[in-house]
């Protein structure tokens, strides 16, 4: 199993509440990102474009790895966003965009941004069947692409089925395969309900196997479930840890661990975990 701290949790923040910046940027969250897109009414953008600028520029910004979703590409405001972005004092981490339906939009979000934000990232939302189906571009638009992230409820929409978990696993499962593929990240759709913490542990323990890398979450009370679920247990960084200190005398091909038959690959694997969470993080 893929284990990282780049993105095991992702938390949205309301870019019209300033009010909620500072517990969103302290919320421990691996990303904590401002939404200019869906939490804010049309009538609002302009305003909250303008209030998103102290999200990064805020003495707590420090916290966490701060990111920006803008709106759509195919929407006037999604323009306006990047544009108010290359004047931003402090440079968001990271740049979400949402309804990526083809390279081509990052492409787009790459040119505009061009050498105003060097040291900034992208991830991708895929939410439409057509983004679905372009997922193996888009994972390869560009250097600067690091996740690509379900969108759950718009997706279900467009192809008009239930938000379930069965009813979207092909979808899940053919986005985790264009990401791994494209060597970048993948980071499940937010539980929409706030209160069913047991249902969310279970999302997040399926997500996991499936092969994703973390959970959007939309609020701080579901930030520790998803950095636990997506963290290796104790057994596991033991077992990693046995692994390795026979690797490293490995002279075979194979050997035994625990009872179980492993190769060089096991001991690659079990190695990267280790650097990533036998440490301070």
């Amino acid at each position: 199993m893929k284990y990282s701290r780049f993105c095991r949790s992702l938390l949205w923040t309301c870019a019209s509440n300033p009010k909620h910046y500072f517990s969103g940027h302290n919320g421990g969250a691996d990303v904590c990102v401002v939404d200019l897109e869906d939490s804010v009414p049309p009538g609002k953008k302009e305003e909250a474009r303008h209030q998103a600028e102290s999200f990064f520029s805020s003495s707590s910004a420090s916290l966490t790895r701060c990111g920006i979703r803008i709106n759509a590409l195919t929407e006037s405001d999604g323009h306006y966003d990047l544009l108010a972005i290359r004047q931003y004092s402090a440079k968001p981490s990271i740049v979400v965009i949402p309804k990526v339906e083809a390279a081509r939009d990052i492409e787009i979000v790459e040119s505009v941004l061009g050498g105003a934000c060097p040291e900034t990232i992208f991830f991708a939302i895929v939410e439409t069947p057509r983004g679905l189906e372009n997922a193996s571009a888009i994972a390869t638009a560009s250097d600067r692409l690091r996740a690509l992230l379900f969108g759950a409820t718009d997706y279900s929409f467009g192809i008009g089925a239930r938000r379930s978990w069965d009813a979207l696993a092909y979808a899940r499962s053919k986005l985790i395969n264009s990401a791994r593929a494209g060597n970048v990240e993948v980071v499940d759709s937010p539980m929409v309900e706030i209160s069913n913490i047991a249902e969310l542990k279970h999302e997040c323990m399926r997500a996991r196997e499936m092969g994703f890398s973390g959970k959007a979450v939309i609020h701080t009370n579901h930030v520790s479930v998803a950095n636990q679920a997506f963290s290796p247990d104790t057994d596991t960084l033991e077992a990693a840890r046995r692994i390795v200190a026979v690797g490293q005398n490995l002279e075979l091909d194979t050997t035994v661990v625990d009872d179980k038959m492993v190769a060089m690959p096991f001991y690659n694997a079990s190695l990267t975990l280790l650097n990533e969470f036998d440490s301070p993080s």
